[in-house]
């Protein structure tokens, strides 16, 4: 029997991305790592404090790049989050963001898109789309990552 699902197991890392609104950052993460990783890791973003809906312009840029994020809704970072993650990657809500023992805490720190123009929230995509596809050969090193969607940007 063939599956068109994702190749996912109940062992896949699951990785939050945190930052203060929940409307740029780590919702460009989320998308990418989503998108790249074929269901092999979960991916959550949430915010320390979270804003009504994500930067216009950065959904905007990540739709010109092939990537739906129509769905994309801030949400509250939680304790509870975090202590269900392998890693958390903080965008900016520094010591805001709650502590877990034995989770991984990376810090990335890139530029705010929110109110940038689009060669800036570009910018700022090219930035997260490196950080995350390292973060996921890392991860998962047999997976077999697809060509960047930046390639045919």
């Amino acid at each position: 029997m063939t599956t068109t699902e994702p190749d996912t197991t109940d062992d896949a890392p699951q990785v939050v991305f945190a930052c203060v609104r929940n409307g740029g950052r780590s919702v460009i993460s989320r998308v990418l790592t989503e998108h790249y990783a074929g269901g092999r890791v979960t991916a959550l973003s949430a915010g320390t404090q979270p804003g009504e809906h994500i930067h216009p312009e950065v959904a905007d840029v990540l739709e010109k790049l092939g990537l739906d994020a129509s769905a994309e809704q801030p949400k509250l970072l939680t304790r509870d989050t975090i202590a269900a993650s392998t890693m958390a990657i903080t965008l900016g809500c520094g010591e805001e963001c709650p502590y877990v023992p034995g989770v991984r805490y990376v810090d990335w720190p890139v530029a705010d898109p929110g109110g940038q123009d689009e060669a800036g929230v570009r910018a700022v995509v090219a930035d997260l789309d490196g950080r995350v596809r390292t973060m996921l050969i890392e991860l998962v090193p047999d997976l077999d990552l697809p060509p960047s969607v930046l390639d045919h940007a």
